[in-house]
């Protein structure tokens, strides 16, 4: 047996790589000898198998609740659904009734379901082995009941939502559009790593019928700004955003937007102005993505003056479908080309058009 001395790794290491194996989560019930109900959190469920149908979870035996899991005869496993990380978190906790205030019907053996679930599985316990600080518990199930709700997700310390897999690139047959949904599902899976990983916050840019659109924002954990929302508009030409769609996409897409700009700015006051916008869009072209530093055209909006960067993603026909984007203050945010920053949003859009069938333009 491997000795702690010959082990590379500790506790909270392990739990961190165990916690990137993603789970569902559940809440598994019981009752006390006296019919009392009891229930925990549970994302250590397993199934075993399918004849006989047997499945499996593990309890810490420092539980409150372990004596009663350990000696009774029936436990039901359910199946959270994604709008119920409010019932995980309640489970999770000691304390205070945890069944006070929830939905409940009566299952087999008087264990309690949980209403508003993905799915309900009733079982008889056959089995207890112990498993180091844990004990795991073999239940056979007697009933089931699915309900058509979409599971809650859970790994890496977070709860996630289930999503669809894109497999495969776009096939030459896949509409424009059908590229551009697929984008976005792919990209914000991914702004999810690259925002963990750099604790940056980013945006992703779609160009809307009223102009470059932010559907989807992932923040640092240190906010920019309460004032985050999808669906903001952005202008063209004083956002990041808005430039790499300016840069990127066809004139005679965003010449409307960018005409009307400039004739409502009667003080010449954009960036840049109209006489140098066709250079400075070739530049970012050249340079591969937009850079603002220490812009004041969002301080009503997020409270201080910011710095941002855009990256454009490209589908498989080499057109721009989707802005990349960072903003942080501007006394934070590294916007240095050969910067962390920079690197990293370039390597996400390339594998967010890699995923979808494409590869970048060159310049």
């Amino acid at each position: 047996m491997t000795t702690d001395t010959q082990r590379s790794f500790d506790a909270r290491e392990l739990r961190q790589v165990l916690g990137s194996f993603v789970t569902g989560v559940t809440v598994i019930t019981t009752v006390d000898a006296e019919g009392k109900p009891h229930g925990l959190t549970a994302n250590s469920f397993s199934s075993v198998s399918l004849d006989p149908p047997l499945i499996l979870w593990s309890q810490s035996l420092n539980a409150p609740s372990h004596p009663v899991f350990r000696d009774c005869e029936r436990f039901s496993v359910n199946i959270l659904a994604d709008d119920q990380v409010h019932v995980s978190n309640r489970f999770a906790k000691g304390g205070a009734d945890k069944f006070a205030d929830t939905l409940v019907e009566t299952g087999l053996g008087g264990v309690p379901l949980l209403a508003g679930c993905a799915a309900h599985l009733e079982c008889r316990k056959v089995h207890v082995y112990p498993g180091g600080d844990h004990m795991v518990f073999i239940g056979e199930v007697e009933r089931v009941q699915r309900h058509g709700r979409q599971p809650l997700v859970f790994g890496g310390g977070r709860y996630l939502v289930a999503q669809p897999h894109d497999i495969g690139p776009v096939g030459v047959e896949s509409t424009a559009n059908i590229a551009r949904l697929k984008a976005v599902r792919i990209a914000t899976r991914a702004m999810v790593e690259l925002s963990d990983d750099l604790d940056e916050t980013l945006g992703l840019g779609v160009w809307g019928n009223h102009g470059p659109t932010i559907v989807r924002w992932e923040e640092a954990s240190i906010p920019v700004s309460d004032n985050l929302r999808t669906g903001l508009v952005l202008p063209v030409l004083t956002s990041a955003t808005g430039l790499a769609f300016a840069a990127w996409l066809p004139r005679q897409t965003t010449a409307p937007f960018v005409d009307a700009e400039f004739m409502q700015d009667a003080g010449g006051n954009f960036y840049p102005d109209p006489l140098r916008l066709p250079q400075q869009l070739e530049l970012f072209r050249t340079d591969g993505y937009v850079r603002l530093v220490g812009t004041d055209e969002f301080t009503e909006l997020y409270g201080e003056s910011i710095s941002a960067v855009s990256v454009p993603v490209f589908d498989a026909d080499g057109a721009m479908v989707l802005a990349l984007t960072a903003i942080g203050s501007r006394d934070r945010l590294d916007t240095s080309s050969d910067g962390r920053l920079v690197s990293g949003l370039r390597r996400c859009s390339a594998g967010i058009a890699q995923r979808i069938g494409s590869a970048s333009p060159t310049p």
